[in-house]
């Protein structure tokens, strides 16, 4: 709906800019990480488990270390520092040794000339297997024998759990969870696996400095985190390992865990030479985490006039074979498993657990995707019960600045739930395309398998909402380092991941506002020259870029001012404001607040169903969207087209399917993500309320529309099919006919 006009590649806070790497993605021209080149490079490949549990009892390596072409063969044997590694645990062996926990797992590598000799040598590889017992169903996890000893997620501070394989269980207690209700409406919703989907497979280069450290080239969303991962295992100090960011080709998570770093690494160090790893879509379907399957069992209570009165959900996420970030999932898809409403009375319960399938971690809306479903098919469920309209319903609990969240935290700041549902549900919905019609825009599309005779109509509405930065007392920075020049020039230097968000047009603008001049330079992003910028993740980049570019900035313009230096180098930290953890057994705020600010989404659907054949199409989106104030409202507009085709997705094509821990549809034949011809027109509307304590008031946008999506486009086809729709993705074999 909005109309943005585009100005050039320059522009300041609140313009809307168009982007510079924009020409050569669109002309095949940018540089991607599987672009790199170095002089006598060799090729890496990884030899991956077979099996998703099996003890390892033999590696021989001798025959492919004789094959032509080959360098180096290596095992967990030469690693020559810390075994184990992990985003927030270090449970993740580097490579395997005497056990394997999911399919796919590092169990070797090899260099070599070629890529083909590479992937021979690895073939080449005989390992012995005994293979084990599977944990592959998260409901008996916590009955199984244990996937590792004791519990690695121990000592964070989380709610103790003695039942085996759980990697985190947090309760949250609100009010008197015995509290009564008119009616009550209750339901269990499954989420499957989602994969981020991302184009650019996994890659990336390691070249040796001569001098016993490692230059690595990768696409990743963390390069601090990445380099003080990596440093321990290649047991090198952390400035030996300098890690720069290559093209990315998407993230959503996906990239925020290692994947070739360490491994090219080895390799490089191992053979004195540069070393490029390239996964095909294959292995990158086991190369990198996934998004958490769930179940969740919910229940309703509601006054008669449609107010809640309690809410209680119990909620299950399959972790996989090892941690990475699960216990944020757990923490986020508790605390937002209400949605945006007030409720006095809330008993949630989340468990991350531990299985042989594949490992689980980030993805766009972490732990908030699975509940926000859950929870609006809830509120439609109540809707109907109470006949009540269910925007009308949402409105009535709509939450707001002064109301108190499940956690004990008073909401503060801007949090315009009630606007953004009136925003949305004031969008026109297109009237319904006449029949017949071009097949092209029918369920089922050019397969041509129908007429229209049995498509019907649906309209749906959802609202969700989620955390921006990161919570419980994780201390969340930035660092921006600013040069000014004599000549009136200034570079700026930053490690933010530039992974298709658009913080590099951020930075720029922020910079641009502040100093005043056109003649900004966004150097190169690495560990080398800047303090660490964060993950591009939890929707915080746009918050925390800005926020250190601007006090640099700042701080430089007043350094050269106090002492009358043309030539200023300056650096600064920024930090946002202090949250806390949340206790333990109560799930209730231990200080001021667990979450910085909250962004929130509602989404109008239009779909139409084929109820004979159970062929879908989404005709139309409407949003509005809580951004705070927007620093590039075209850039706000492609993010949010881009999360709610995430969200479509997972709705009714994307998931991963698994047969006892193997991955059966590794591949973009079998596994579907949205195209040009799958999304329809998404209408946008931004609403602007500035976040007081963020910079410029700017709130981050990726995570919101993937959150609300897949709710909104289910429950728009829920009206025409006339069935509960209680898992996604949807199936037209089980859940239409």
């Amino acid at each position: 709906m909005s109309t943005v006009v585009a100005t050039p590649t320059v522009g300041r806070v609140g313009d809307s800019v168009l982007r510079l790497d924009g020409p050569p993605k669109v002309k095949g021209e940018f540089a991607y990480s599987s672009d790199l080149q170095a002089a006598g490079m060799l090729w890496g490949h990884t030899l991956r488990s077979p099996h998703p549990h099996a003890r390892i009892l033999e590696i021989d390596i001798s025959q492919a270390l004789t094959m032509a072409g080959v360098h180096a063969v290596l095992t967990h044997e030469d690693v020559p520092g810390a075994k184990t590694y992990g985003l927030e645990s270090p449970d993740q062996p580097v490579l395997a040794s005497d056990r394997v926990r999911y399919y796919g797992e590092p169990v070797a590598l090899v260099a070599a000339e070629h890529p083909e000799q590479a992937r021979r040598a690895a073939a080449a590889i005989r390992v012995v297997y005994e293979e084990l017992p599977i944990v592959s169903d998260m409901e008996r996890a916590t009955e199984m024998d244990p996937l590792h000893e004791g519990c690695p997620t121990a000592g964070h501070g989380y709610r103790d759990d003695p039942r085996p394989n759980v990697v985190r269980h947090m309760v949250i207690s609100h009010g008197d969870p015995e509290t009564e209700g008119d009616v009550t409406v209750t339901g269990v919703y499954d989420v499957g696996i989602q994969d981020q989907a991302f184009l650019g497979p996994e890659s990336g280069l390691a070249v040796p400095d001569g001098e016993g450290g490692v230059d690595i080239y990768v696409a990743t969303q963390w390069l601090h985190v990445d380099r003080d991962q990596v440093a321990p295992c290649l047991d090198l100090a952390p400035e030996q390992v300098r890690i720069h960011l290559a093209g990315v080709g998407g993230a959503f998570g996906g990239r925020e865990d290692l994947s070739m770093q360490l491994h090219g690494a080895l390799l490089a160090l191992h053979t004195s030479r540069p070393v490029k790893i390239v996964y095909n879509r294959e292995e990158s379907f086991v190369g990198h985490i996934h998004r958490h399957p769930a179940r969740m069992w919910c229940e309703h209570r509601a006054t008669r006039d449609g107010r809640l009165m309690n809410v209680k959900m119990r909620i299950l996420l399959d972790g996989g074979a090892y941690a990475s970030s699960s216990t944020a999932v757990a923490s986020n898809a508790a605390s937002f498993a209400v949605g945006p409403y007030r409720v006095d009375n809330a008993l949630i319960e989340a468990t991350a657990v531990y299985t042989n399938n594949p490992p689980c971690g980030a993805m766009r809306g972490f732990g908030a995707v699975q509940t926000c479903f859950a929870a609006e098919a809830q509120m439609d469920l109540l809707a109907a019960e109470l006949d009540i309209d269910p925007i009308e319903l949402r409105l009535l609990n709509a939450l707001g600045p002064g109301d108190v969240l499940p956690t004990g935290q008073v909401v503060e700041g801007s949090c315009p739930v009630a606007e953004t549902i009136r925003a949305a549900a004031a969008i026109p919905v297109p009237a319904a395309e006449a029949l017949p019609r071009d097949p092209i825009r029918l369920p089922g599309g050019a397969g041509n398998t129908t007429r229209g005779e049995g498509v019907q109509r649906g309209v749906g509405f959802a609202v969700g909402f989620k955390n921006i930065c990161y919570s419980e007392g994780f201390d969340d920075s930035c660092a921006a380092r600013v040069v000014l020049h004599a000549d009136g020039r200034a570079e700026v230097h930053c490690a933010a991941a530039e992974v298709g968000q658009g913080v590099v047009g951020v930075i720029l603008q922020v910079a641009r506002t502040e100093l005043d001049t056109d003649a900004v330079t966004l150097m190169p992003h690495t560990t080398t020259t800047v303090g660490s910028a964060g993950s591009a993740s939890a929707s915080r980049m746009t918050w925390m870029a800005a926020g250190a570019v601007q006090d640099a900035c700042r701080a430089a313009l007043e350094e050269r001012k106090r002492t009358g230096v043309a030539e200023v180098d300056v650096e600064r930290v920024h930090r946002h404001p202090r949250t806390t953890p949340l206790d333990p057994e109560t799930g209730q705020i231990t200080g001021e607040r667990a979450h910085v600010a909250l962004a929130c989404s509602a989404m109008r659907v239009v779909a139409e169903v084929d109820v004979e054949l159970g062929l879908t199409r989404v005709v139309w989106i409407g949003t509005a969207q809580d951004v705070g104030r927007a620093v590039n409202p075209l850039a706000l507009e492609g993010q949010i087209e881009g999360g709610t085709a995430q969200g479509l997705g997972l709705a009714v094509m994307e998931e991963i399917q698994t047969r006892d821990g193997r991955i059966t549809n590794a591949s973009f034949t079998d596994y579907l993500i949205p195209t040009t011809l799958d999304m329809p027109p998404v209408e946008s509307v931004l609403i602007e309320v500035p976040e007081p304590s963020a910079p410029y008031g700017a709130k981050g946008v990726g995570e919101p529309p993937t959150v609300v999506a897949a709710a909104a486009v289910v429950s728009a086809m829920r009206a025409p099919t006339g069935k509960p729709l209680t898992r996604i993705t949807v199936g037209p074999a089980e859940d239409f006919l």
